[in-house]
Order: C-alpha cells, then sequence, then structure tokens
C-alpha cells in the first residue's frame, strides 16, 4: 500500500509522538487526519506539519478520509466509543477494506467485542489489536515495539509490518486476535515486578552503604540486568535521561502501570494462572497511584513510593 490517507485517533502522551512519526516519515503526498478530545493537542500538530496532519472532528470523520486507521486510546470504554458510537464512531460509515489498527492496553473482552462487531458488519474491513511497549521515550525516538494480535502468514503482515515499523524498531506477530494484548499484559506485569523490585535492591544498597552508581553497574554485569534498570533506572541521577533524573517526569505514568497491571491480574485469574507476586504489586501501584507525590509521574516513581533516597549523591561524591 501507498499509505496515502492515514487516520490516527489519540494523541496523547505516546499517541501524538506516534503521529509525528508517520508525519515525518510518510511520503510528502500523503495525509494524516487526526482525532482527539482534547483540541490542543490536534491543533499543536495541525499547526506544526501544516498540510501533512489534518484536524478531524470524531473518530467517524477521519474514518470517511482514511483507508488505514490508528487507534491510541487510554481504555477499553475509549476504544469502544471511538469505533462502535452510533453517530460518530469508526464504524458509523462504510468501512470498505479499511485497515484498523487499535495500538491501546486495553481488556481482551473489548477488543473481541470491537472485532466481532467489526466482522459481522463491516466484513471486508480488518481489525488487529497493535499494542506497544517502550514508553513516551521510545515513542519520541521511534524506538517502540509492536505486539500485533496476528499470525505472521496473515495476508496483511507485511503491509501492517510497512506502516508500523515507520513508528518503532520491532514488530512481532504474536499469534491470532487479542494475542498482541495478551503478550503486552504479560511484558507489563514483568516490567512493573522488575521495577518495584530494582527500586527496592537500589533502596537497600543505599542504605547498606552501597553507591546506587556501583550497584547499577554490578546489576548489569551480573544476573540481575533488566532493561528497567539499565534504561529507566528508579534511582534519580544513574541514567541522566530516565524520567527519574529529571523529576520523574515523562515516562509511563503510575496510573497507567496501575491499569496494565490490573488487567494482567485480571487475565491472570481468567486462565487460571497463579501469581505469587501479582496482589502485592498491584497494591503498590494503587498506593502509589494515591499518593500525592507520586500521581501523575513515571511509574518508576516506586522508588520514591517506597521511600528511596533521592539525595543520594550527597553521601557518595567522586
Amino acid at each position: 500500500m501507498r499509505f496515502t490517507n492515514v487516520g490516527f485517533i489519540g494523541l496523547g502522551a505516546m499517541g501524538k509522538h506516534m503521529a509525528e512519526q508517520l508525519a515525518t516519515k510518510l511520503p510528502e503526498a500523503a495525509k494524516i487526519f487526526v482525532f482527539d478530545l482534547a483540541k490542543p493537542a490536534v491543533e499543536e500538530l495541525a499547526a506544526k506539519y501544516p498540510g501533512k496532519i489534518i484536524e478531524c472532528t470524531s473518530p467517524k470523520h477521519v474514518a470517511e478520509n482514511s483507508e488505514v486507521i490508528l487507534s491510541m486510546v487510554p481504555e477499553g470504554a475509549h476504544v469502544r466509543s471511538v469505533y462502535l458510537d452510533e453517530t460518530n464512531g469508526v464504524a458509523a460509515i462504510d468501512l470498505e477494506k479499511r485497515i484498523l489498527i487499535d495500538c491501546s492496553t486495553i481488556d481482551l473482552a473489548t477488543s473481541l467485542a470491537v472485532k466481532q462487531h467489526l466482522t459481522e458488519h463491516h466484513p471486508s474491513a480488518s481489525f488487529y489489536d497493535a499494542p506497544v511497549s517502550g514508553g513516551t521515550l521510545g515513542a519520541a525516538k521511534g524506538t517502540i515495539a509492536f505486539f500485533l494480535g496476528c499470525v505472521e502468514s496473515d495476508p496483511l503482515f507485511n503491509t501492517l509490518t510497512e506502516l508500523l515499523s515507520l513508528m518503532g524498531s520491532k514488530v512481532i506477530a504474536c499469534g491470532g486476535p487479542s494475542l498482541g494484548l495478551s503478550a503486552k499484559l504479560c511484558n507489563n506485569y514483568l516490567s512493573g515486578l522488575i521495577a518495584i523490585a530494582s527500586a527496592e535492591s537500589l533502596n537497600m544498597g543505599i542504605k547498606a552503604g552501597l553507591d546506587p552508581r556501583v550497584l547499577s553497574n554490578v546489576f548489569a554485569a551480573g544476573t540481575a540486568q533488566n532493561s528497567i534498570c539499565d534504561r529507566f533506572n528508579p534511582c534519580p541521577g544513574i541514567v541522566p535521561d530516565a524520567p527519574s533524573s529529571n523529576g520523574y517526569q515523562g515516562g509511563f505514568k503510575v496510573q497507567l502501570m496501575k491499569k496494565d497491571f490490573s488487567l494482567a491480574v485480571d487475565l491472570a485469574g481468567s486462565v487460571g494462572a497463579t501469581l505469587a507476586l501479582g496482589q502485592r504489586g498491584l497494591e503498590t501501584y494503587q498506593a502509589a497511584s494515591n499518593d500525592p507525590e507520586c500521581v501523575d509521574r513515571d511509574s518508576r516513581v516506586v522508588f520514591r513510593y517506597i521511600g528511596g533516597d533521592e539525595n543520594w549523591a550527597q553521601k557518595f561524591q567522586r
């Protein structure tokens, strides 16, 4: 496909960067039709990319002008509204041969219900779940990963990969409808636990007299090596461009981790998987989300929540 007319719905912390990646990488003649309930986000992008990014008044308006439509919204209720609202939703028009890609992280039941509705009422349209990982930093750099709910033999897999690769560095076919979401929830469950464990270990080390820079090097060299410490270290001042080193601003909000972690715990319950740490992890993110010193900050703010020493540098001068 030439991707001449692409739609993008949802210009939040991730979606805005993803739409900008498309604006800079799609052919000059391509148009990107965007919508978000927050009008300033739409107006900002339209002004930044005049003639390339076009403001729309509703998801329906986006669908009327686009051959491929991507969505990136916070919750299942929003996805249902974007696609199924009878007046202003994407499915309010004839979706002949449209490709629809939802990059939101939501519950499996909602995604499958939207797909079922579209299959029944718009059989020539194709709907895929394609949640992402990599955070706002990855979205801004174009290095996020997409977990695609289809098999590699899907006739549209190459087309989907070509488009999604404009916004990210990796596209993984996860096996079928909703399995992209299952993969994302498993990933965020593990990522969330690693963040808590990393924060606890760093805090423990500082209290024991270890410079957290040294301890982070130990982790990187040993069996505890993980991308959270390497790229998003919960302790401020270790990784300069990590949210923790900037007042925990940017990144993946702790409330969103609470949401995803809760969805993962629900998924485990629905498939009969035992979680030894799930409930404690969920309680931690719930409490941090309600802490005035942590809310609206990057999820690695759990270091602050558990009482980590953010002024450690005064003790370990080099």
